[in-house]
């Protein structure tokens, strides 16, 4: 019997004596509800999707950043489980950049919509998204008449994404530019998630992370590519180490498509193997409960033989120095 299937059953017997365990989730419904937020300054709708857990207490907030053409109606499997540990889940809607934009385009004519749509003009406004809905959760959360009044607790906030989503979360965690070292930094982000990652498309991907300092982790696949950007499943490595002053995790899956963080393409096909849904909500909710919730069990999970444990073999999982910390 291998090291690592022990580690799996060992993992699993602690389980059953109540040892930490990121898929466990306590049988409670959880509220989804939509809104549209306003930012006047820019005359900019900005539609969410929130999914709130069943306790009334002030819980720590998650924002999540769709793909070129998604939206905010995206992968409820992750609004689900994070709520369902005790997490606030903002799914923000970007225009410019969601589904709009293919939506009513010719079937043949899609692709080079949205490569249309992955543009400097969009990434900026993505940029600008974030802070205004932080601002505006801050004003609800404060107005008694808000049905969000009082359930949000914002100092404890957590930002993540996939491909575009992940170069906004990238850009709000303190990623920096060529072109007088622009940066759109939101401080009041405290940790991050990036699902397929990408390096700058100009410069020193050293320069341009070492400016961020939040805990990250790193989630992408073997075969993680994409057609539009022409990032290749190697390009998406150069992020990670990278991130010289910030502590950082990350997780390469064997196999893994650029589509596996989703549950559909722009086609309806949906992931063809559910090993990936279930290790990615186990890692991302370790880091969001060691990070937001300073949780000294899921450091330790994550750190430590858990991890692992729901994990394959030829899977690669990795920390940089300051992760242990």
């Amino acid at each position: 019997m291998t090291f690592r299937i022990l580690a799996a059953l060992l993992v699993s017997v602690l389980t059953l004596r109540g040892a930490y365990d990121p898929l466990r989730v306590a049988e409670a419904k959880i509220e989804s509800k939509t809104f549209d937020m306003k930012d006047t300054t820019r005359d900019r709708v900005i539609p969410v999707r929130i999914y709130l857990p069943a306790t009334s207490k002030p819980a720590p907030v998650i924002l999540f950043s769709h793909g070129l053409g998604g939206s905010r109606d995206n992968n409820p499997y992750l609004g689900n489980h994070w709520a369902a540990r005790g997490y606030v889940v903002v799914f923000i809607q970007h225009t410019g950049s969601d589904e709009a934009v293919w939506k009513n385009a010719p079937l043949v004519g899609r692709m080079g919509e949205l490569k249309k749509a992955a543009s400097l003009e969009n990434l900026v406004a993505r940029g600008k998204d974030i802070p205004a809905v932080i601002d505006t959760l801050t004003a609800w959360n404060a107005d008694r008449a808000h049905p969000l009044y009082g359930r949000m607790d914002l100092s404890h906030l957590g930002m993540s994404g996939h491909s575009f989503g992940a170069v906004t979360t990238q850009v709000v965690s303190g990623q920096t530019y060529p072109l007088g070292g622009a940066s759109f930094l939101e401080p009041r982000i405290k940790a991050s998630v990036m699902m397929s990652p990408s390096p700058p498309a100009a410069g020193d991907p050293a320069k341009a992370f070492s400016s961020i300092k939040v805990p990250c982790l790193l989630m992408t696949g073997t075969g993680d590519t994409s057609p539009i950007g022409n990032t290749s499943a190697e390009d998406r490595l150069k992020v990670f180490p990278a991130l010289s002053n910030a502590p950082a995790w990350q997780v390469v899956f064997d196999k893994g498509v650029h589509m596996t963080f989703g549950e559909r393409d722009l086609l309806g096909a949906a992931p063809k193997d559910p090993r990936y849904h279930r290790a990615i909500l186990a890692l991302t909710t370790a880091f969001w409960d060691a990070e937001l919730k300073n949780d000294k069990d899921a450091k330790a999970w994550l750190n430590g033989e858990g991890a692992k444990s729901v994990l394959i073999p030829a899977d690669k999982w990795e920390k940089n120095g300051k992760a242990t910390l």
